[in-house]
């Protein structure tokens, strides 16, 4: 399976069912579009309806949805994305979240500046990881 080999460090580190599920799709996606971007952007779109990125893993949603604007769409093109981050959630969701990485200053944020902390956090988590 090309997927289980292009496994991404933060599936890796994500519980077993996030890591089939990327897999799956990407793999599937591969033999609709071949190897390639196309075929990991269409795999985590896939992963953002059941997963969201706390940190450095994925971690199950509460609820099955696309996280952001990009995920919902079926066949993902380049362009911005939550980074994992469940956008879409409610703005306590995403306080918790926040609270949960040692982000400081949320209680002061908007759902926006919430999301684009978190993005940072993770992308820092997911650094230090490595």
């Amino acid at each position: 399976m090309p997927g289980r080999k292009e496994l991404p460090s933060t599936l890796e580190r994500s519980p077993k069912e996030a890591q089939e599920t990327w897999i799956k799709a990407h793999d599937s996606a591969v033999d609709t579009y071949g190897e390639g971007q196309r075929a990991h952007r269409t795999a985590f779109a896939a992963l953002k309806h059941s997963f969201e990125k706390v940190g450095d893993h994925w971690e199950k949603k509460k609820g099955r949805g696309p996280s952001d604007e990009q995920a919902e769409k079926g066949t993902p093109k380049q362009g911005k994305t939550a980074e994992g981050v469940d956008a879409n959630a409610s703005k306590q969701h995403l306080y918790d979240v926040a609270g949960r990485l040692g982000i400081s200053g949320r209680s002061k944020m908007t759902k926006d500046e919430l999301v684009d902390a978190i993005k940072k956090a993770n992308r820092k988590a997911t650094a230090k990881a490595r």
